[in-house]
């Protein structure tokens, strides 16, 4: 009766697995939803053929929970987003897709990762501290906020490999 109890109430586990292709209007439905401006399926999908960008998802059941895409230039990366479905949010799935990606990276030679975020995410800005990124440059008035005001781009590194 127990078990039967847990398999009711617990959530399930998430399956990560490299992005394609065929989930360019999954990830932009996502993007679009998470951020101001969201990519075009066309742009995503440019994104994903092209040989210098890497990308995984996540999937809840059959539903498509959450992606992080990076662009490699020599032996650095930049992540381009993450997102995860407000739905799924608050289970620690960001971290999982980080933790992957940054593994996939270092296997590819990659040595730095950089990544940029709005000065207000703190969500963001507390899964990237946790995982190893300090803040090494900013951008001011980067990101439009409601009301025509503007939010600076915290620039972030951190050294894999």
């Amino acid at each position: 009766m127990i078990a039967f109890l847990r398999r009711l109430f617990t959530k399930p586990a998430a399956a990560l697995s490299d992005a394609q292709p065929r989930d360019a209007g999954s990830i932009a439905t996502l993007h679009a939803a998470a951020f101001r401006r969201g990519w075009s399926d066309e742009e995503v999908e440019g994104l994903l053929i092209d040989r210098s960008v890497i990308a995984q998802r996540a999937c809840v059941g059959r539903s498509f929970a959450g992606f992080i895409m990076s662009r490699l230039a020599a032996d650095e990366a930049e992540i381009l987003s993450v997102a995860v479905a407000r739905a799924c949010q608050g289970r620690g799935l960001a971290r999982q897709l980080l933790t992957l990606h940054l593994r996939r990276l270092a296997g590819l030679g990659v040595h730095t990762v950089f990544l940029e975020v709005d000065e207000f995410n703190a969500p963001a800005i507390k899964l990237y501290s946790r995982a190893g990124f300090r803040e090494v440059s900013r951008r001011p008035n980067y990101y439009p906020l409601p009301g025509g005001k503007k939010a600076a781009a915290l620039v972030l590194r951190r050294d894999i490999g």
